[in-house]
């Protein structure tokens, strides 16, 4: 088994969660796991990515090569096409669909996702407003990280219960949230392939 995974996203957006929900459900699957981080920063939402190399064999290095990517899983638009070219030619896309317009200039919705549907392994929803649907406002990230759960070769139930080491803190209430967020991600992404 390996993967390797970029995901993006603007600061402030619930990354380093997703990372560290992968990285506990790789670490208790037995695998072997390397990350890189570059935190942009979150009041003044810059961008945000990590490097995950997720493998049951040794990892070298901890930076995924251009066109190595097996996902690419984001949670803004823009700044899934901004890592396009690590993708790999059999790589899938997952992004959200809601734009965080943090810079003038931002380019128009309608080109990012028409550029998104152009990569033909793409998974694109609107999980604000799933997280929203399901009172879980907060959970965009793992809606997110649901959509891209059947992709990632890891147990479900190993990412369930990275939720809650990540979360358990916060309260049962919190966990609860974000395991029904994950689960509403993968439903969305089951229906965004049938």
């Amino acid at each position: 088994m390996k993967k390797d995974i970029i995901l993006a996203g603007v600061g402030g957006q619930g990354i380093l969660s997703i990372a560290a929900i992968i990285g506990y459900a790789a670490m208790e699957s037995g695998y072997q796991l390397k990350q890189a981080e570059v935190h942009g920063m979150s009041q003044r939402g810059g961008d945000v990515q990590s490097h995950l190399r997720i493998s049951d064999k040794s990892i070298h290095s901890d930076l995924i090569p251009q066109g190595g990517a097996d996902l690419i899983i984001s949670v803004e638009p823009m700044e899934a096409l901004r890592y396009k070219s690590y993708l790999a030619d059999s790589g899938w896309m997952i992004t959200n669909t809601t734009a965080f317009k943090n810079i003038p200039n931002y380019p128009q919705e309608t080109d990012l996702m028409n550029e998104v549907k152009n990569i033909s392994n793409n998974i694109a929803i609107n999980a604000d407003q799933i997280a929203k649907d399901i009172g879980a406002n907060r959970s965009m990230n793992m809606v997110i990280l649901g959509a891209a759960a059947d992709y990632l070769d890891i147990d479900y139930d190993k990412l369930e219960a990275g939720i809650k080491f990540v979360f358990g803190r916060k309260g049962e209430k919190i966990v609860e949230a974000n395991l029904a967020a994950m689960r509403a991600g993968r439903e969305a992404a089951k229906a965004n392939n049938d």
